[in-house]
C-alpha cells in the first residue's frame, strides 16, 4: 500500500515538471542557438587573440565580457585559459575570464529570465560580472603567478597539456572568414541542435529533481536548512551546489523549485553560483593548470561571490 499522500505528491511533482518543461525547453533551444553563434564568431583561438596585450582594469573588463559571451563548457574553457597564460596574459585577467565564463552566459541569462524575471536577471548579471572583474583584479595583485603549473599547448583548439595532464576540448566553431553570415548561421543551427541534444538529459534530470523537491519534500525541512531562520543558509547553499552540480541548465530548474518552496532568492542564487563555479568536474580540470594553493583561491573566490550575491539579494533586492 502506498503511503498516504504519496499519489498526490507525485501528481503535484508531475504537474510542476510539465510547468518547467513548457517554460524552459523553448528558452533552452534559443539559448543553444546563441551558444552556436558564439562558437562560430568567437572560437577559443579568437578569444585568446582579443585578450593579448590587455592590461589590468580594462583588460579585466574585456576578459569578463568575453567570458560572458563565450559559454564554452569547462573542458573548453580550461584550454582557452591555458592558452592565455602560456601567451603571457596576466593571471588576474585570465581569472576574470574564468570567473565570468560559467556564471554569466546566454544559457544563464535566458533561463533566469524565464524562471525569475528580467529584474532579477539584470541584478544577477550585473553583480556577477562586477565580481568577475573585481575578483580578477584582486587575484592578480596577490602574486600567485608562480602557482600556475607549467603549460604546454599541443593543439590550440583541441588540447592543453599541463604537467603531463591532458584536457580535451569541446567542439567549437571554426570562424572561417570566408564563410558568409548565412553559412555561419546554418553552422550555428547545427551546433545548437547538437548542443541541445547533448545537454537535454541534464535539463530533464534537473527538472525531475526540481519537481520532486516541489511535490515530495516537506517545506519545513527545506526551511530548516535553507530558510531565513538559519543564519548560515547562504554559505551552506553556496557550498552545497558543488556536490549536486549537474550542469547550469540542470541547476536552474532545481533553483526554481527551491524558490517556489519559499527559499529566499539570494540563497537560491548562491546555490547556483557555487554549483556552476566549484563543481567537481571543473575543479578536476583546473587542477591540471593550478597548484593546490591557487586552486583553493579560485574555489574560495567563487564561494565568496556566491555568498555575496546571496546576501545582497536577500537584504537589498528581493
Amino acid at each position: 500500500m502506498l503511503p498516504p499522500g504519496l499519489p498526490n505528491a507525485l501528481l503535484d511533482s508531475w504537474d510542476y515538471f510539465l510547468h518547467l518543461a513548457v517554460i524552459l525547453v523553448p528558452l533552452f533551444i534559443g539559448a543553444s542557438f546563441l551558444v552556436g553563434l558564439a562558437q562560430e564568431y568567437l572560437p577559443p583561438e579568437k578569444v585568446e587573440r582579443k585578450l593579448h596585450g590587455h592590461d589590468e582594469g580594462t583588460g579585466n573588463v574585456a576578459a569578463a565580457g568575453l567570458g560572458a559571451v563565450t559559454p564554452f563548457c569547462s573542458c573548453s574553457t580550461v584550454p582557452v585559459l591555458a592558452g592565455l597564460l602560456q601567451a603571457g596574459a596576466p593571471l588576474g585577467l585570465a581569472f576574470s575570464f574564468l570567473l565570468a565564463s560559467p556564471l554569466v552566459n546566454e544559457i544563464a541569462v535566458l533561463l533566469l529570465i524565464g524562471l525569475f524575471g528580467i529584474e532579477v536577471t539584470i541584478y544577477y548579471v550585473t553583480i556577477t560580472f562586477v565580481a568577475a572583474v573585481g575578483g580578477g583584479i584582486i587575484i592578480g595583485r596577490l602574486g600567485l603567478a608562480d602557482h600556475v603549473k607549467e603549460i604546454r599547448i599541443t593543439d590550440n583548439t583541441s588540447q592543453a597539456v599541463a604537467d603531463g595532464g591532458t584536457v580535451d576540448c569541446c567542439a567549437g566553431g571554426t570562424a572561417n572568414v570566408e564563410q558568409t553570415h548565412r553559412q555561419h548561421f546554418e553552422s550555428a543551427a547545427r551546433e545548437a541542435w547538437s548542443f541541445f541534444v547533448d545537454t537535454l538529459p541534464y535539463l530533464i534530470l534537473g527538472m525531475a529533481i526540481g519537481a520532486l523537491i516541489h511535490g515530495a519534500v516537506p517545506v519545513d525541512v527545506l526551511h530548516t536548512v535553507l530558510g531565513p531562520e538559519n543564519p548560515l543558509a547562504v554559505p551552506l547553499a553556496a557550498l552545497a551546489g558543488a556536490p549536486v552540480y549537474i550542469s547550469l541548465s540542470g541547476m536552474l530548474p532545481i533553483a526554481a523549485s527551491l524558490s517556489e518552496q519559499g527559499i529566499a532568492i539570494g540563497t537560491v542564487l548562491a546555490f547556483v553560483i557555487g554549483g556552476a563555479g566549484v563543481s567537481i568536474p571543473n575543479l578536476i580540470l583546473l587542477n591540471k593548470l593550478f597548484k593546490r594553493r591557487l586552486l583553493l583561491v579560485y574555489a574560495g573566490t567563487v564561494v565568496t561571490i556566491g555568498i555575496t550575491v546571496g546576501v545582497v539579494f536577500n537584504l537589498f533586492i528581493v
